[in-house]
């Protein structure tokens, strides 16, 4: 009873959260899997008061179906296919098994089968969890060890079923092995509460902070992360070039294709720019149809052999429903000195670039001597 109890209030608290988060359909099917699972439950616990097809049939084709819909549950958060109807009908083979006299008639076998099913699903969830581990969340071992350890619990009772089988006419709930499991349910039901919310808010945190730090139209990064991520790497190697790019005459791109235009010149220019760049560049967009690039380590004859490359690259650009629309990019270099700040840096940068724009735009200008020379 106590089992039971605590796992309809687990799901009830899933679907509560799921209200508060209505976009995550993890939730939701973790709150229906632990309800289903409850009414299971009760089934199971009301044997030899109800009818053994619905104690027995009924009640583990609700639990099964409770463990496929937390496996559901689990790919749904991992953005991969649901596939839970399949899970579903797992749970209705059950059913069918039972209909077979010499399977209905043996408990270890039907423990054997329910146990396996139950652990596939437990090791499943485990994997796909697993499987994300790219997304940095904290909670995300505590999950893959959750289920890990649930579905060992399981996969142990196949071999106890006939190692230890109940004595002929006993009843079932009588058996310690019950006990056990329901305990091991309990437990389950409330460490996965704590730890399945948990990894929804953990993760709807990451993207307030990702959304907080990325420029919302090309998914670079906004000023504030890209001047952060600049003075670390300044800080940690102190060699680096800094690009400073200014999209050349874009207000009149604007006033004469249309902001929908501008936008996708901004985005093309990105585009370019991460196919180009080196994988350690820093790339941000500082405001409008500014965006720079930070080189660590670069030196100055491949910092300006880069911007070259990405001045011609987005001259190439070509828009087939505007073929009056032509595009260039203007860009400043400032190399890193000895105790130079990233503010200083872009400030030399910056009178670069005005005087690439005043000397014609759609080239690169180089804000020292010495690296005009290299």
């Amino acid at each position: 009873m106590v089992s039971c109890a605590t796992t309809f209030l687990v799901g009830a608290q899933f679907l509560v959260t799921w209200r508060q988060m209505p976009g995550n359909d993890a939730l939701g099917l973790w709150g229906a899997a632990h309800v289903v699972g409850s009414c299971g439950s009760v089934m199971l616990a009301l044997r030899g008061i109800i009818p053994d097809w619905i104690s027995i049939g009924c009640g583990n084709v609700a639990m099964i179906a409770a463990y496929g819909v937390i496996w559901s549950g689990v790919r749904s958060f991992e953005r991969q296919a649901i596939h839970l109807l399949p899970a579903i009908l797992v749970s209705g083979l059950w059913g069918l098994f039972c209909l077979i006299p010499a399977f209905y008639a043996s408990i270890p076998m039907r423990v054997a089968v329910a146990s396996l099913i139950a652990s596939i699903y437990c090791f499943g969830g485990a994997w796909e969890f697993w499987r994300g581990r790219a997304e940095m969340l904290a909670s995300r071992r505590y999950a893959v060890g959750l289920l890990l350890a649930y579905g060992f619990c399981y996969f142990v009772r196949i071999p106890a079923a006939f190692m230890a089988p109940l004595p002929t006419g006993q009843n079932p709930l009588t058996s310690r092995w019950v006990a056990v499991l329901c305990l091991a349910a309990m437990l389950f039901s409330i460490a996965s509460a704590f730890t399945f919310i948990g990894l929804t808010k953990e993760r709807a945190e990451r993207e307030q902070r990702m959304a907080a730090r990325t420029d919302p139209l090309t998914g670079i990064a906004n000023r504030r992360a890209f001047v952060e991520a600049a003075n670390a790497a300044l800080a940690k190697r102190g060699e680096a070039v800094l690009l400073l790019c200014d999209l050349d005459r874009f207000k009149a791109v604007n006033d004469r294709f249309g902001h929908e235009v501008g936008d996708a010149v901004l985005v093309a220019f990105c585009a370019a720019a991460s196919v180009i760049l080196p994988k350690e560049a820093a790339l941000g967009r500082l405001g409008g149809e500014e965006f720079a690039c930070l080189l660590p380590g670069a030196t100055p004859a491949d910092a300006h052999r880069t911007a070259e490359n990405l001045r011609g690259a987005f001259a190439r650009i070509t828009l087939p429903d505007w073929p009056d629309l032509h595009l260039s990019v203007s860009v400043g270099l400032a190399e890193a000195t000895p105790g130079c700040d990233f503010d200083r840096m872009l400030r030399r940068a910056d009178q670069a670039l005005y005087a690439a724009k005043a000397l014609g735009r759609n080239r690169v200008e180089i804000a020292e001597p010495s690296l005009r020379a290299a």
